[in-house]
């Protein structure tokens, strides 16, 4: 293959994985401006509008994403992408048929399970097509696609929302849709298109830009399969059965267990006394919220704990080289931290806007969906060259410096924007912000994915998501919308009153900046000291 026809290969595939993980944050946050009515038509608070945006969402996400993630290791990446695109997209129309919140929820559930495909396969299609130095750039494409995404989904939602309805004010909508119902299905609609044209996308050689050749997986699926059963918890334990586990995976399975039911007690009666909710409805089944809540993050601390210990059983090496990590353990935690800010943040300030400046839905979805698309296109393509630059001059360390800056300064910012006095004022500051908090995607990626061999990006970015999803979408929007529902509907005090977690994720990044080159170096010991067999990588051809 020549340097041209390369070039070109590789800009295609990461356009394709750029669009999907745009269409990913498109169908996912399209409930944030459509929550005002879906309040409205069904009746729930922004308690209730949290469990839908982040925690029922994550449960799946974060689940499924491992055995997936494991796939995109053994598999057919571009195959995978393709089935599992075409998958959320028509859980994401299934929305359009809701009536209630458990359909509703059943829809967040299935494009939970789709989407945990889109960063795990996606980012390791897009490894081995940029080399090194490149990297920071490929990531700073994905990341503004995240954005684009972001923003469309104000965009599209309030201008389909609000046009369906006007079209059809004086007359029976067909099949009784509402607007934000027909929103969902127009939102789904272009997700079918890409689905077709990844699975006709040729796949790369696993591993060719890095020198490190990983031999083929003979049963994928198997495998795949294996890891869903074993880290699913109660299942767990007929996999610790079946392979005769010690008396330590016994141990620490049950006492985390135990820990787990205790913690998620403790935290139902604090959040019920904090903010009481009426039960949610299943059929006949009333579940408190609060419940329904804490059981979901109970339930994903126990998938880390029990993915840990299907690696230290089954894949030795990879356990050896995330665990043995500090600093990847490190990218782990700020990501989870940010991740309840930002999830918290972008999923109420479209309601914020239309409650407190009295904003349309279509005038906040073009409006803040705009600003925030451009302005996170043009955050992220900032920040990764950048990135780029100056971990050349600061090996490692220098990516974690635009992280730290970044993620630093943008709960004072935030301040400032939320106290704006009318929103032509919120607008203007919060170009900053959005430039600011945009900034920290591409070096954080770039830097952790660097932390483990190819053939482990997939599962590495499994149990990266699960992390962040569960400890971050699944608390934060639940978080702001309890507080908000407490505090007679502030919402401006309950987004900032996440941002308290930014003086640990300051301490964490100043730890990963003095540590992460040694870990990088420590790579190829660390996996051969649990057993890893390296090849050389014959370079790509052309290159």
């Amino acid at each position: 293959m020549s340097r041209a026809a390369f070039t070109r290969s590789a800009g295609y595939a990461l356009a394709l994985v750029a669009l999907t993980n745009a269409m990913s944050l498109l169908d996912r946050n399209i409930l944030a401006i459509l929550a005002p009515r879906i309040k409205h038509d069904i009746g729930i608070g922004d308690a209730e509008m949290g469990l839908l945006y982040g925690t029922v969402f994550a449960l799946f996400y974060a689940l499924f994403s491992l055995p997936i993630g494991r796939l995109a290791d053994g598999w057919v990446r571009t195959r995978l992408l393709g089935i599992t695109l075409a998958f959320w997209s028509v859980a994401t129309a299934l929305a359009a048929a809701a009536h209630g919140f458990a359909l509703l929820a059943a829809s967040r559930l299935g494009v939970g399970i789709g989407e945990g495909s889109a960063q795990p396969a996606g980012i390791s299609l897009v490894l081995d097509h940029y080399p090194k130095p490149r990297r920071g750039f490929a990531m700073a494409v994905i990341a503004a696609a995240i954005a684009l995404g972001l923003g469309g989904s104000s965009v599209l939602g309030g201008v389909a929302a609000d046009w369906w309805d006007h079209l059809h004010a004086a007359r029976a909508a067909p099949l009784g849709l509402k607007g934000w119902q027909f929103a969902f299905l127009l939102a789904a609609a272009p997700g079918l298109v890409l689905a077709v044209l990844l699975w006709r996308m040729p796949e790369p050689r696993r591993g060719r830009l890095d020198g490190i050749e990983s031999p083929p997986d003979p049963h994928p699926f198997r495998a795949s399969l294996g890891l869903l059963g074993a880290v699913t918890p109660g299942i767990n334990w007929l996999t610790l059965a079946s392979r005769r586990a010690g008396a330590r995976y016994w141990s620490v399975s049950l006492a985390a267990t135990l820990v787990v039911v205790v913690a998620a007690v403790l935290l139902v009666r604090l959040t019920s006394t904090l903010s009481p909710r009426p039960p949610l409805h299943f059929g006949s089944l009333a579940v408190s919220p609060h419940v329904l809540q804490w059981a979901v993050v109970g339930f994903g601390a126990l998938v880390v704990v029990n993915l840990l210990q299907r690696l230290s059983l089954a894949d030795r090496p990879a356990f050896e080289v995330i665990t043995g990590s500090p600093a990847l353990l490190l990218c782990f935690a700020v990501a989870a931290l940010q991740m309840m800010i930002n999830y918290g943040t972008m999923g109420f300030t479209p309601s914020f806007l239309m409650k407190h400046y009295g904003l349309s839905p279509a005038a906040t979805g073009l409006q803040f969906g705009l600003l925030a698309g451009a302005l996170g296109i043009v955050g992220p393509m900032m920040a990764g060259p950048l990135s780029d630059r100056i971990n050349a001059r600061f090996p490692g360390a220098g990516r974690a410096y635009v992280t730290l800056v970044a993620l630093g300064v943008s709960p004072l910012i935030a301040i400032w924007v939320y106290h704006a006095p009318d929103p032509l004022s919120f607008y203007a500051r919060f170009v900053l912000y959005s430039l600011v908090l945009t900034a920290w995607y591409p070096p954080l990626y770039a830097l952790m994915f660097e932390q483990v061999l190819p053939r482990m990006r997939g599962i590495t970015a499994s149990l990266y998501l699960v992390v962040y999803t569960l400890f971050g979408i699944g608390i934060g929007p639940f978080v702001v919308g309890m507080i908000a529902d407490a505090n007679g509907g502030d919402l401006a005090a309950a987004i900032l009153s996440i941002n308290w977690v930014a003086p640990p994720i300051v301490l964490m990044l100043i730890a990963l900046a003095r540590r992460v080159r040694r870990d990088e170096a420590g790579l190829i010991e660390r996996a051969l000291r649990g057993g890893e067999q390296i090849q050389a990588a014959q370079p790509a051809p052309g290159l």
